[in-house]
């Protein structure tokens, strides 16, 4: 800290640049490479965060040159990191309380006061989201809402896209409620305990937490709900709603056809012909079985999805009769499995689909399933199909039977955008599993330090002081809670893999090392000094809302816990440098990298309604740039109020 910082006040320029080092400038360009694969996705965030983590290591001491002073013990020190630990504890929990199905059971409460009212259905989606994202991880909450709330809109005959957005919203607003109601805030706990030795309460932010959800969610049903698009039509007619009546046609298979004899998988040459056999129907029996062994006869009608030029050749090649187009989705499918076949699928992060094809993917063949097109990056893809690449935060238009959709509702590498009519939940384990999670914030948020002092001191009986061994770190309750559902049957031990999120825990173990390097190396000295400088033309409040305001336009482009990891450390040293409050700037990075309203890619529940509710790029900025100027101003009103600009 002292090789920028002299008294508590920023260096002059040439101060300034004495502090520049061989090994401050090799993390700068580390930093940049990062963020620049962050940003382009060149590589899955987990798999760049794993990257960064290997060549801090190779330009160690342990390594082939020493830049970056991290040890190997360092670099895989991310591993064991508490933060890491809690968060994969805390994933397996919400994803245990998921299955018990009592967030969907306040989902459907929430249907039934909704009804078909438009501000009552945005009234209800915010009401559930926040609150429950205070104790649940944020990104499963919204994972389990998006098709609730979906349906929702569709049968009060109101765009989905009026209602998405909020909900991704208000479960960030939720988010900041506690301590666990979201991954950045554990992050930034641990950070601050090593930096400060001050982590945070169970409910240290709830006193702001609860003004930010209040005055976020009154913009939402006021000004939000104006400037929100309505993209998706309110009836759910995807045929239209994808523009896909122009590729969507009816033939007949005549005599001498080469398709006859062959199965409905082997009739199109997939490498030839950019189509997609849907449905076949036969003396008016329908077969919605997209890779069944079914063999074509003359006289079948086809129902494909291909381009006009395409079906021109096939009706050259294949002696084809066109029939008809279908005009919607009634026509794609039978009567009984109308409500079922066509259905939106949301790709999050960790999905096996992510940057592959669906050609390489082998996902036709895997669930019986046929992508008619799909929403990438704020556009509609509806031909080549079988080779473009697919993104994080894509959404899928299949058609499968109702046991394949039923198949890919039941695995983490997809959300599906519509409710199973028939779910499974383990509604006896609900009383089980709110008594653990009740223990899991009660043994960290109750002060029994305090309480056992005050009656022994009441009582004169000194054994009342032991009541402080009751005062657990959130790590241990969160791990025992584990323990405790397994015990009691709520999840069985082999589901415990599948309910973690491995790309955030690999994101966070590999992210760790570069914030201890940024430090160590005097990177994190420099740059507070730099914004530091700023206290030269701001007051200490003005220098604490250009880190709120950095650190929010930061998130917008990278992952909300690389923000954390890379900002916290710059906050304290320009806090320090002004003779500020750390802690007051440690909350207004936290609070901003938490609340990730620019873009679709700065959180994960942004981009698990970008696809269904059809928004664009655009959208975001529009709806969320003026919520993010509104919150920067009450958060950092709220924290200078609460917690003082000023060392106590």
């Amino acid at each position: 800290m002292s090789a920028v910082i002299t008294g508590g006040l920023p260096l002059a320029t040439g101060g300034l640049a004495a502090g520049v080092t061989a090994e401050t400038l090799v993390v700068f360009g580390i930093i940049l490479l990062a963020l620049v694969l962050f940003v382009t996705e060149w590589l899955p965030i987990d798999v760049t965060a794993i990257f960064v983590m290997v060549l801090l290591i190779l330009l160690g001491p342990d390594g082939i040159v020493n830049f970056t002073q991290i040890t190997t013990t360092e670099g895989v020190s991310g591993f064991s990191n508490p933060a890491t630990i809690t968060v994969l504890a805390m994933l397996i929990l919400s994803s245990v309380i998921s299955r018990t199905g009592v967030v969907q059971i306040l989902g459907r409460k929430m249907a039934n006061f909704a009804g078909d009212s438009p501000h009552k259905q945005l009234l209800a989606t915010i009401g559930v989201a926040g609150p429950v994202s205070g104790f649940i991880n944020n990104t499963p909450v919204v994972a389990i809402l998006v098709p609730i709330v979906s349906d929702i809109a569709h049968k009060g005959n109101t765009s989905p896209s009026k209602l998405l957005m909020p909900l991704s919203f208000a479960s960030m607003f939720g988010g900041m409620l506690t301590l666990i109601g979201t991954s950045t805030n554990i992050l930034a706990s641990d950070v601050s305990a090593r930096l400060l030795g001050q982590p945070f309460s169970m409910f240290e932010f709830t006193k702001l937490g609860i003004i930010v959800f209040i005055v976020g969610s009154v913009y939402l049903l006021t000004i939000g709900h104006r400037l929100l698009p309505e993209r998706v039509p309110p009836e759910e007619d995807y045929i239209q709603e994808y523009e896909l009546e122009p590729y969507l046609t009816e033939v007949a298979v005549v005599e001498g056809s080469p398709m006859v004899g062959k199965t409905v998988p082997a009739a199109i040459d997939d490498a030839a012909f950019d189509a997609d056999i849907l449905g076949l129907v036969r003396d008016d029996e329908q077969f919605i079985e997209p890779a069944s062994a079914t063999t074509i006869r003359a006289g079948d009608e086809l129902q494909l999805r291909t381009d006009r030029d395409t079906l021109a050749s096939l009706v050259d090649e294949a002696t084809l009769g066109v029939v008809g187009t279908p005009d919607s989705d009634a026509d794609l499918v039978a009567d009984e499995q109308a409500e079922q076949t066509l259905v939106e699928v949301v790709i999050p992060r960790g999905s096996f689909l992510a940057g592959k094809t669906l050609a390489s993917s082998t996902f036709r063949k895997r669930y019986d399933a046929t992508v008619l097109a799909f929403r990438s990056r704020g556009g509609t893809i509806r031909d080549g199909l079988e080779h473009r690449p697919i993104h994080v935060g894509d959404t899928l238009l299949v058609q499968a039977p109702p046991d394949s959709i039923d198949r890919l509702s039941r695995t983490s590498d997809f959300i599906v955008a519509h409710e199973p009519d028939k779910p499974e939940y383990r509604t006896d384990k609900i009383p089980h599993a709110a008594a653990i999670m009740l223990g899991v914030v009660g043994l960290v948020a109750v002060p029994f330090e305090a309480i056992g002092a005050w009656l022994a001191s009441a009582t004169g009986i000194g054994a009342f002081t032991a009541l402080s061994a009751l005062s657990l770190p959130i790590m241990l309750t969160a791990l025992m809670g584990v323990v405790a559902m397994v015990a009691t049957g709520v999840i069985k031990a082999p589901e415990l893999y599948d309910a973690v999120e491995w790309d955030v825990i690999l994101l966070l173990a590999g992210i760790i090392p570069l914030g201890i390097a940024l430090e160590q190396t005097g990177g994190a000295d420099l740059l507070g000094a730099l914004v530091a400088a700023t206290a030269n033309y701001l007051p200490v409040i003005g220098v604490l809302w250009v880190f709120y305001l950095a650190t929010g336009l930061i998130t917008g482009v990278i992952s909300n816990n690389a923000s954390v990891v890379l900002m916290l450390p710059v906050a304290i040293e320009a806090a320090t440098a002004i003779g500020a409050n750390p802690f007051a700037f440690v909350l207004a990075v936290t609070f901003a990298a938490s609340t990730a309203f620019l873009t679709p890619v700065g959180y994960q529940t942004n981009l698990f309604v970008y696809g269904p509710g059809g928004y664009k790029f655009s959208d975001f900025l529009r709806v969320g740039a003026p919520l993010q100027l509104l919150l920067s101003v009450v958060t950092v009103l709220g924290i200078a109020f609460f917690w003082g600009l000023r060392p106590a």
